[in-house]
């Protein structure tokens, strides 16, 4: 097949290249669909193109069976306080607030990007901005029109390095620079902060048109937009949501109470398809595995968020219950902050790595769902990733630390959750293996809440991370330098430079090369200890229809329909 671009076509330069490389067989059919959509090309263009290249059906139907009205559907999942959603830090409150109101964009689980509140995008031949065209006719649940005003009062909102949101973190390359605030940290420092590295970074070209002027070039905008703080809210709420706050999407809050429970009905004149649910209830039941089981078992919710492992061969055995199971990006890491002894020293940080065996840790922490990792946070889910096994080799650990002056090992304590019992379990692991290299660490275990109060503050604590798409999306919210997720405190220009290097490459296998070096970098200097890789497995009732398991646990209740 010959496919030729050309000026006035519609389509990014870069597209008849990946073509080129699919007819070749250098990529397979999802990265060309993942990179060509990201790229501006529908869908339903792209799935022409591989099916005429590779051969299969193109686009299935939406749904096998015509979706029946009426129901309510229950989801026990935690219930934390939903008021500010561009500052969460959790899945499950966006997946509260998702039913009300919706995103730019949607990363679907198969990695494929799509417009939700946008009609579409086009990057400019250097990807270096980037036309956002707004959904005409979406109506807002107060009869409001959805514009661009609105749609720019919220990316301007997320980038207010004040307001404290994560999606900074996938910006700060592409639209933001450093600037001195004026003062001094305690060490006698400069304090830095961020800001639109252009006047006309964010452009209004009409009512229905946004355009993202960037200094760099970056291909993952459309993925980008799918963070899951990146909620779109209407200015009138001054990005606060809860009970009568206004929303694009297909439900509305009508009952909040933090730790018990969130109710959600349907609205009645939602711009979308569907809603065919009648209500949607979050139900908060603790972190306790067994009263999770129990909720399910007897019919009391309909499905659960974060299954835990523990229970995994008990609800296996469920009748009413289909797993929905789905390889992803989700794991947990040790981290340590790189600028308190004795993690000040890249050789002790490397030494910890060495010193873990994490097929051990995640057979015994995961069982058949944990898939070894290698310490970089790139997961084989991720097209860039490159294989890079780091074995354990305790007398290169000892050496390590015998070389940063602690030929006696070390001492520090590692902090972690209670719940689910898979962190504390793997923790335990890798307590017994650390000791092995003379490094002796205290394990202390906390409640979740009592966790969560201290867990940027500790030296040393075991956090989870959830699934992104891209490996250039984890490694900018947890890595670069100052944004607001780097719990580790990491400082590395080299890194900062590579990322952003590898943000705008859209050959893949060109990618690849970039974050090899990013992951020999995280090996030899980086932050982290990474045991495992989780695979997800999603429990709900089998007569629940239109669930599309995500790798990430988002839920769309607005296609999801009772079977009864």
């Amino acid at each position: 097949m010959t496919f030729r671009s050309g000026k006035g076509d519609g389509y990014h330069p870069e597209i008849p290249r990946l073509v080129e490389a699919l007819e070749q067989r250098h990529i397979g059919r999802r990265d060309f669909l993942r990179t060509a959509t990201l790229l501006g090309m529908s869908t339903a263009a792209a799935y022409t193109i591989a099916g005429k290249v590779l051969g299969g059906d193109m686009i299935g139907a939406a749904h096998a069976q015509t979706p029946k009205k009426g129901g309510v559907l229950r989801i026990g999942a935690r219930v934390p306080a939903t008021d500010n959603p561009a500052t969460f830090s959790w899945v499950y409150d966006s997946n509260i607030v998702r039913q009300s109101n919706d995103y730019l964009t949607r990363t679907q689980g198969d990695g494929i990007t799509v417009p939700i509140l946008l009609e579409s995008w086009a990057p400019s031949d250097d990807l270096k901005s980037w036309t956002l065209n707004v959904k005409k006719g979406v109506k807002w649940s107060n009869g409001d029109e959805l514009n661009a005003e609105h749609i720019i009062w919220n990316i301007t909102r997320w980038l207010d390095p004040n307001v404290g949101s994560s999606v900074l973190g996938l910006f700060q390359g592409f639209m933001l620079k450093e600037i001195e605030t004026g003062e001094k940290d305690e060490a006698g420092n400069p304090k830095k902060t961020t800001e639109l590295w252009d006047a006309n970074a964010i452009e209004k070209v009409d009512d229905y048109t946004i355009r993202l002027n960037g200094q760099v070039e970056t291909l993952a905008i459309p993925e980008n937009l799918f963070h899951y703080p990146a909620l779109i809210l209407h200015p009138k709420d001054d990005g606060k949501w809860g009970v009568g706050s206004i929303g694009t999407g297909a439900f509305e809050p009508v009952e909040i109470e933090v730790q018990k429970k969130a109710v959600l009905k349907a609205r009645k004149e939602y711009w979308g398809e569907g809603p065919y649910l009648d209500e949607v209830q979050f139900i908060d039941l603790g972190d306790d595995p067994a009263t999770k089981l129990a909720a399910l078992a007897s019919k009391q919710v309909d499905g659960l968020y974060d299954a835990d492992i523990k229970v995994y061969s008990s609800i296996q055995k469920l009748p009413h219950v289909e797993l929905h199971k789905i390889n992803t990006a989700q794991t947990a890491v040790a981290r340590m902050h790189c600028d308190e002894k004795p993690f000040d020293d890249p050789r002790v940080r490397k030494a910890m790595r060495l010193a873990i065996d994490c097929a051990a840790v995640s057979k015994i922490a995961y069982g058949e769902l944990g898939t070894p990792a290698q310490h970089h946070h790139v997961s084989p889910v991720h097209p860039e990733f490159v294989d890079m096994p780091m074995a354990q080799d305790i007398p290169a650990a000892k050496k390590l630390l015998a070389d940063a002056g602690y030929p006696d090992g070390i001492d520090v304590e590692l902090h972690a959750k209670k719940d689910p019992d898979w962190e504390p379990t793997a923790c335990q692991a890798m307590v017994q293996q650390w000791a092995e290299a003379g490094i002796r660490v205290k394990l202390t275990v906390l409640p979740s809440a009592q966790f969560w109060d201290v867990w940027t503050k500790v030296p040393f604590g075991f956090t989870v991370w959830t699934h992104r798409p891209l490996g250039i999306m984890v490694l900018g919210l947890a890595y670069r330098t100052g944004v607001p997720w780097n719990e580790s405190n990491f400082k590395n220009p080299k890194f900062d430079e590579l990322l952003t290097k590898a943000e705008g490459l859209v050959d893949i296998a060109a990618r690849k090369e970039v974050i090899k070096e990013i992951e020999t970098l995280m090996q030899e200097e980086g932050p982290i200890v990474q045991p495992l890789w989780r695979q997800s497995y999603q429990p709900f009732d089998k007569q629940l229809k239109g669930y599309l398991p995500h790798p990430t646990e988002y839920y769309f209740c607005e296609n999801m329909w009772w079977d009864k």
